[in-house]
């Protein structure tokens, strides 16, 4: 984690969520369960539950269908988050790729804490 100026803490990284196109999986032959969730861990807490953003690197998908996409993080906090994939509809995901972006305060080491 990067941290920038008191209190304030970056943390980002590059995940694949899934690759279903070797196995057979259910976003590739377009039935069955159309969410892939993958938690991510944050490497050190945040104080409290950060702002995250999330946006596709790779996608792999049939060509033939038409390419529907959700991409979010859900279930936030200070220690990490779920980052969600969801299709619909005839869509086929060979394998999805995603970047995060998590921005929040973070413990001060330098701050003092009076009892």
């Amino acid at each position: 984690m990067k941290k920038l100026g008191v209190g304030v803490g970056v943390a980002q990284g590059n995940d694949v969520i899934f690759e279903h196109y070797q196995e057979g999986g259910e976003m590739w032959t377009g039935t069955g369960n159309r969410e892939a969730r993958k938690w991510i861990a944050f490497q050190e807490p945040f104080k409290s539950a950060p702002s995250v953003q999330c946006s596709l690197t790779l996608w792999d998908v049939d060509s033939a269908t038409n390419l529907r996409a959700d991409i979010e993080a859900e279930n936030i906090g200070e220690t990490g988050f779920h980052l969600v994939f969801r299709t619909w509809g005839d869509s086929k995901i060979a394998r999805i790729r995603a970047s995060w972006l998590a921005i929040g305060s973070v413990p001060d080491d330098d701050a003092w804490e009076v009892y």
